[in-house]
């Protein structure tokens, strides 16, 4: 959503960088700035510390199985859509997938002596990965719910670009652009922020 307002590709674990660094600096170790900006496994160059490392497989892990869980209270998807060879490997509910999934990252770390999960475990991980993005991710309605999400960051940036005084002080970085204050507001907003501030710059007011 914020990538047509820079150069190259807006990316998250940057912003998270970027927000620990000089919007709230704070007294952060290069590991931990390196599990910040390369937690995510699209990131190049790769995590370079063990830290880093730890970082990129806990975001998978965490977030594959919150996922699946979310997609079956919402009825998306049913036990028996699930790749079977999850349950074989990894237990019957989410709680024993991380207890697994976090296992076989130590015990494959422990032997090879770098941060890793076995061949095996990491195949039948990237399956469960594949359905979900074929079942969840990029099943029409996510898509229909990720164009109105776009929708409304673009309106908000494009707002605050042009109304930077609307933009809290905090978030003005000295001889920093309209356009860089306001993607720095937006992007460390909640979702429920979002959608309030929308509603109250774009959603037609009823005056009775």
């Amino acid at each position: 959503a914020l990538t047509p307002f820079v150069e190259g590709e807006w990316l998250h674990s940057e912003n998270g960088v970027r927000t620990l660094s000089v919007l709230e600096p704070q007294n952060l170790t290069l590991e931990v700035l390196d599990g910040i900006r390369a937690h995510s496994w699209k990131i190049d160059p790769p995590p370079e510390t063990p830290e880093g490392w730890v970082c990129r497989f806990a975001d998978r892990i965490a977030y594959l199985t919150h996922d699946v869980s979310d997609a079956l209270r919402a009825g998306v998807i049913d036990y028996h859509d699930i790749p079977q060879d999850t349950f074989t490997t990894f237990g019957s509910t989410s709680t024993e997938w991380i207890g697994s999934m976090v296992t076989a990252v130590i015990e494959a770390s422990y032997r090879s002596g770098k941060v890793e999960m076995g061949e095996e475990h990491l195949a039948v991980m990237d399956r469960l990965r594949d359905f979900m993005f074929e079942r969840v991710y990029l099943s029409p309605d996510s898509e229909k719910q990720k164009s109105r999400a776009i929708q409304i960051i673009q309106d908000l940036v494009g707002h605050y670009r042009d109304h930077p005084e609307e933009i809290p002080d905090s978030y003005l970085v000295p001889k920093s652009e309209p356009l860089t204050a306001a993607i720095d507001y937006v992007a460390g907003m909640t979702d429920r922020f979002a959608l309030h501030q929308w509603d109250s710059l774009f959603r037609p007011q009823l005056e009775f």
